[in-house]
């Protein structure tokens, strides 16, 4: 079959951000300084990572976490975003009366939520915005698995896209020793995703995958499964991925021409701090996740110092996919305002040189380009 690229569509700016999750009440205090960038996007994404809700009983396989009023999600609309991906490990922390009211709320504020469903077929039917006759479909999968977040055909939850963990000792005849560790997609989970992808792609002009996935707080580091099904999805026919998770930045690469942004790090996430909180066992194994980091008692952003770093992702979209795909580099305070950055501004270079080095860790082969306030990304020498 020939495909036959339209012509007769307009191009569609498009921007995405990684984790929100506001505990504020005056939750537009949150956007104060990036809304008018993100206004200025046709269509623009979010990665949701709190329960909008004032029902529901935390769950007991929850290790974090917390929730905001319903009306929260009128100060995403507010700030400019259009669609809402909520497949995120926290989705089910306050039990399905919380999931629910929170897909209530993001679609009571105009928005549209990604990932979700009262059974499976809902959570991996993929959203279709169109925008000046552009059709771009959205699908959003989690890796993050607390037990039972994830839907089935009686249950209500997310979009599944799990994965195995092995490990191989180097010495086998010699126990005890150290080991390798691998992990693997879910061999359903893939083929999955692959036939959302190959659908979606059927209904739109343009298909962008969401992933919450990766390693946590760790720099760099990269899972050998998220690198499997990231370019599984650009090979299916997705234009981009957007990772998040990881609540600080990695690395990006080109497949196939196609970016895979591994983690989009933290936005406008907040995460107060007392002597209490900061004592637990389970926030103190974090913390050895990351060195140099230490909590910021009475500071409303307790992630690790490098998780400062964020990015908006700007690209162009039209019916050949995507183009001019940038980012705006973001420092986030220590009361959790993420601040675009302008060249000239030592912040700036800092987060350009920290996204081209993790990038360059991870093996990833990947051109950055400054122009301006921002930094275009292009395939390496390994991707021409």
């Amino acid at each position: 079959m020939v495909e036959v690229t339209r012509t007769d569509v307009p191009t569609v700016r498009f921007c995405a951000v990684g984790d929100v999750g506001p505990e504020r009440r005056d939750v537009d205090t949150l956007f104060e300084k990036t809304a008018d960038e993100i206004r200025s996007a046709d269509l623009a994404f979010m990665q949701l990572e709190m329960t909008l809700t004032e029902r529901g009983a935390r769950v007991p396989q929850t290790k974090h976490t917390s929730r905001t009023h319903p009306d929260a999600a009128e100060a995403f609309a507010r700030a400019g975003f259009d669609v809402v991906s909520w497949a995120s490990n926290h989705s089910l922390d306050w039990g399905t009366e919380g999931f629910l009211d929170t897909v209530e709320a993001i679609e009571a504020a105009g928005l549209i939520p990604l990932g979700t469903g009262r059974n499976i077929d809902e959570a991996r039917a993929p959203r279709i915005v169109e925008r000046g006759g552009l059709r771009v479909a959205f699908l959003a999968y989690c890796s993050i698995l607390p037990d039972s977040y994830w839907a089935t055909a009686e249950r209500a939850g997310i979009a599944p896209l799990r994965a195995f963990t092995l490990h191989e000792a180097i010495e086998p005849d010699q126990p005890g020793t150290p080991h390798r560790m691998y992990t693997v997609p879910h061999p359903g989970d893939e083929a999955a995703m692959v036939a959302d992808i190959e659908a979606a792609k059927e209904k739109a002009d343009v298909v962008i995958v969401s992933c919450h996935w990766g390693i946590h707080f760790t720099r760099a580091e990269l899972a050998d499964y998220q690198r499997a099904l990231g370019r599984a999805a650009i090979e299916a026919g997705a234009e981009m991925v957007l990772g998040h998770h990881a609540h600080i930045l990695k690395g990006v690469e080109f497949h196939r021409g196609k970016p895979i942004f591994h983690s989009l790090g933290n936005f406008a996430i907040e995460l107060p701090m007392d002597a209490e909180h900061a004592a637990r066992p389970s926030f103190r194994h974090l913390l050895s996740l990351h060195p140099g980091w230490e909590p910021d008692i009475g500071g409303m952003f307790n992630f690790p110092p490098d998780a400062r770093m964020s990015m908006i992702v700007h690209c162009d979209l039209d019916a050949a996919g995507a183009s001019r795909v940038r980012y705006r580099p973001v420092m986030i305070d220590r009361m959790a305002v993420p601040e675009p950055l302008s060249a000239g501004d030592p912040r700036f270079d800092r987060v350009v040189d920290y996204v081209r080095d993790i990038s360059r860790e991870a093996g990833l082969d990947t051109g950055f380009t400054v122009d301006g306030d921002e930094v275009f990304l292009t395939p390496g020498d390994r991707q021409r």
